[in-house]
This record gives structure tokens, sequence and C-alpha cells, in this order.
């Protein structure tokens, strides 16, 4: 039995909303998601129901009785402490973190200020608010180079740039999306990605996935509609690296005081092994494509029962006494 199993009353989690759709630039890969979670709860006995915010006012969770909801939105007013703060004030329990963890893990310049501080290792990089600026930031941190929102998720808008004659177009095209436009060091080496559930001291990584897309290129259409790239876990990583990367995931995840569950990307550079925190997702994709499933399977945990425990730590802030816990240094 994994350690992750749970024993979890059913009945005591009441009728439960599964939040999903509503109105990001996300939109369709919420409703897989959402669809996905709703079937793998009712399989459980859950009394669930579908509840997409883009065409239901929230006001109705509470006339209608539901008494926790599972959050599978993505991206704006999904993930950003938006709709956590909604159910604050419904009085509702939900998936994930709070509102405060929320809003600054959806913000990638805030989330690697936080991490900065917190002395947790993470890629340059320059705020910009203009295709000149992204001009500077190339020569600042050199090539190749990441452009994208600040906060948007799936690598919507997002452009390596290899020149500066790219730059313009790529601060254009992360623009459109968010005024916040992040340009970041680019890592050369193996990229991860590692979940984490639970909450404070006793949060647990799952075990790491290691990403291999086509020329490296990890982009919307191969995350989520191909099937091209290719997800190894057990990642093949020394033990140690492993280990490493999981120390550093759980660090992140409580530097920004997350609970319930997320998922983080890392990079590890190729020259010295050393691993860098790009950022961390506290909705992360639960379709056929998605990566939290995927470790927690190599954990032992089916999709059934990983929504059932997610969904057994909904919570709210006003009964977490939340508090930022800091992380330390970076291992």
């Amino acid at each position: 039995m994994s350690q992750f199993d749970p024993k979890i009353d059913v009945g005591a989690l009441g009728k439960v909303a599964v939040l999903m759709g509503g109105a990001s630039n996300e939109r369709e890969v919420s409703l897989m998601s959402g669809g996905g979670v709703l079937n793998a709860l009712r399989a459980r006995g859950v009394d669930a129901h579908a509840f997409d915010p883009a065409q239901s006012d929230l006001g109705e969770l509470k006339s209608h009785g539901y008494a926790r909801c599972f959050i599978a939105l993505h991206g704006r007013h999904g993930e950003d402490g938006t709709v956590q703060g909604a159910l604050e004030l419904l009085g509702i329990p939900y998936t994930g973190p709070g509102v405060m963890a929320s809003a600054v893990a959806m913000d990638k310049i805030m989330t690697k200020r936080l991490w900065r501080a917190d002395g947790l290792p993470t890629p340059d990089w320059r705020l910009v608010a203009s295709a000149d600026e992204t001009a500077q930031a190339f020569r600042d941190l050199g090539a190749p180079m990441i452009v994208k929102p600040s906060r948007e998720g799936s690598t919507l808008g997002l452009t390596k740039v290899t020149s500066i004659g790219q730059c313009e177009q790529a601060y254009r095209a992360a623009a459109r999306l968010d005024p916040e436009v992040l340009c970041e060091q680019f890592i050369d080496g193996d990229e991860t990605t590692c979940p984490v559930l639970g909450q404070g001291g006793g949060a647990t990584a799952l075990p790491v996935i290691r990403i291999v897309a086509p020329e490296g290129n990890y982009d919307y259409q191969n995350k989520y509609f191909t099937d091209v790239t290719q997800y190894h876990c057990p990642s093949g990583l020394p033990a140690e690296e492993e280990e490493r990367i999981q120390q550093l995931v759980v660090q992140c995840f409580r530097s920004l005081a997350c609970r319930g569950w997320a998922r983080a990307d890392i990079m590890v550079r190729a020259s010295d092994r050393q691993p860098f925190l790009l950022e961390i997702n506290t909705s992360p994709g639960m379709t056929g494509h998605s990566l939290v499933p995927m470790s927690a399977r190599a954990a032992g945990i089916s999709y059934e029962d990983l929504c059932l425990r997610i969904l057994a730590d909904a919570s709210l802030d006003a009964l977490q006494g939340r508090s930022f816990e800091g992380a330390g240094e970076a291992p």
C-alpha cells in the first residue's frame, strides 16, 4: 500500500462541485481535466457534479448545497486566487493552495522573487515592458532566452529567442496575453517536473518525471494534443539527483505557503547538474496527458485515489492559520 492511499469516509465529503471550464485561455484543457476528475470521484462513490463558472454564478454553489469544491480550473480566474477568494467568502472548502499562495504562484515574477529571497535556485530574469527592453534583456541574459507572459500557463505565449532580431515578435506574443512579460535565462539540460501532496512539514514529493519533447519544444500542442513527447517515470536520473529535485520541490512549495497539491517544473543544467526552479502550478492538469497522475501511478496511487485524496484535503484559508514558512538555503 502506498503512503498516500486514502482512507476516507466518502459519505462525509458531502455534495461536491468539480469546477471546470471557466473563461481562461486554458478552458479546453480545464474541461478535459474536470471531466476526468468528475468520473474518478463518481467511481469512488462521491456525490460529484460538474460546475462551469463561465456558465453559472458561483453563488449557486451555496444555494445548491455544495459542501466542497474540487478546482479543476486552469489559468486566470482559476488558479490565480480569484475563485479561491470567492469560495472563502462563500465558506466552501476547496482543493489546492489558498488565496495568497495561488495568487503569488500564478505570477511567475513574484514567485521567482520569493524563491530567490529564500535562497532557492531559479534562472536569472528581467521584467520588461517593451520590445526594446526585451532586446536589452537578451544582451544581459544571453542566448538562448525564454520570453513568456508572467501570468499565463501551459506555455501559452512562450518563445525561445536565439537572436536579437526575434525579440520584438517574442515580446508581442507574450504581451498579447499579459502586460507583464518575463525574460528568463535559458537553462540547457534535462527538463523535469515533480508533484507535491500535503501541507507544511507533511508535504511530500511524488516521483520525478523527465520530459523529452521533440527538438526540446514542450509547447501547448505537445503537452496536450500529441503523443510525440516522451515522459520518463521513473526519471532515469541518478538517485541522488532525483532526491535533490524532490527536496527542492518541497522547499519551493513551502516557500509559497502552498497546501494540498501542486506541481513544480525544474531544469537540471547539463554542465554541472544544478537544478533550477522554473515555476509552480497550483491547479495542475488532470487530463490523459497530465503529469501528476503519471507520477502518482509510479508511487502506486491510482487516478481515482489521487482525486479522492486531493478532495479530502479541501480546506479554507480561515482554517489554516496561513504563514510563509520559509525554505532555507537551497540544497
